[in-house]
């Protein structure tokens, strides 16, 4: 396993890390599986953990706290908030009122005091900086988080968020946590280089773009994958952005082929190859789904694969763009952009 420091924390973290989401009722996953997974996980040498208030209505969280029961210590543990909880209207978003509330709750169901990165889920566009940044270093103050960040903000709420704590004299967000991958190379273009800029670490989700990197998806089979069943339209090969997905598929797994790897070393290897990231967060549903992408932890895609990559899907470009979770909100509700 390798190492990375995140961002300019000092905070020595692996390049891939185990993402929660499916510990729980998404992805059917047990306790007794969950558990299972985290000692795995921590037996290779992964140390960060990250998980989310919402993650199955917080069943995550408490499947990870118990997993994690006596080795607090020996893991970067980190989480969610902001979106919603419940019907409540104000149960949502980062305002000082919400984020106290989140993380007192998301403490309790982990079973600890602190966790080590605290993350704004989403942008909230309803909520200032100076809100969200000054109940951010209120919480560090108070010793319930170490370090807190952002997730998938488009690159302009990034700066502004970075602006707005200079201004106000206030903590930063010290990382992002964005969706990459080979198939979704958009934040190639304004994220990642902002994250340069401002010495961010980076954690990306989605690295294997749901499954369609697993290598269980190819032309001619049935699509069997667990994200297929409850996000059919992301599959439907009538589509246009699918069937480009699926041939771009095709066209990497000869390169994998070439290279004498499989399509899981080749997703996270192209990942973890980019200087702006940190880490890739593999999210197993299963030991079996951990154990294969096992082996690319010590992965490293030499220029040709590169090159080969980039030649199936140029730098910069999002194959299925409309999956993107930071589009402004003024491009999806009419009333932010008439008068």
């Amino acid at each position: 396993m390798q190492y990375r420091t995140l961002g300019h924390t000092g905070v020595q973290v692996s390049s891939l890390a185990l993402g929660a989401m499916n510990f729980g009722a998404i992805g059917r996953t047990t306790q007794a599986e969950a558990t299972a997974i985290v000692d795995a996980a921590l037996d290779a040498g992964i140390n960060l953990i990250d998980t989310a208030d919402m993650y199955s209505d917080g069943e995550s969280e408490e499947m990870v706290g118990k997993a994690i029961a006596g080795r607090r210590d020996d893991i970067v543990l980190a989480t969610k908030a902001t979106m919603p909880m419940g019907d409540e209207r104000n149960h949502r978003g980062s305002s000082r009122r919400w984020l106290v509330t989140a993380l007192d709750d998301s403490l309790r169901r982990l079973g600890v005091d602190h966790v080590d990165l605290y993350q704004m889920h989403r942008w909230d566009p309803t909520t200032s900086d100076e809100e969200t940044l000054s109940a951010l270093t209120d919480l560090q103050r108070a010793g319930k988080i170490r370090y807190f960040g952002s997730s998938t903000f488009p690159a302009h709420r990034i700066v502004q968020g970075q602006w707005a704590a200079r201004e106000h004299h206030l903590g930063r967000y010290v990382t992002e946590q964005p969706s990459y991958s080979i198939l979704q190379r958009g934040i190639e273009s304004h994220v990642l280089p902002v994250t340069e800029q401002y010495g961010l670490g980076v954690l990306v989700w989605s690295p294997l773009a749901s499954g369609w990197l697993s290598g269980a998806v190819r032309a001619g089979r049935e699509i069997t994958t667990s994200r297929s069943t409850f996000m059919p339209q992301r599959f439907d090969l009538t589509v246009p952005a699918n069937r480009a997905r699926l041939d771009a598929v095709e066209r990497l797994a000869q390169v994998a082929d070439d290279a004498g790897l499989t399509m899981v070393q080749l997703a996270l290897g192209f990942v973890t190859a980019h200087p702006a990231v940190t880490s890739a967060l593999i999210g197993p549903r299963t030991l079996d789904h951990l154990h294969a992408q096992f082996a690319a932890a010590d992965t490293v895609l030499s220029a040709d694969v590169l090159d080969a990559i980039d030649a199936v899907v140029a730098p910069g470009t999002d194959l299925a763009a409309h999956e993107k979770f930071d589009t402004p909100p003024a491009l999806l509700d009419a009333a932010l952009r008439r008068r």
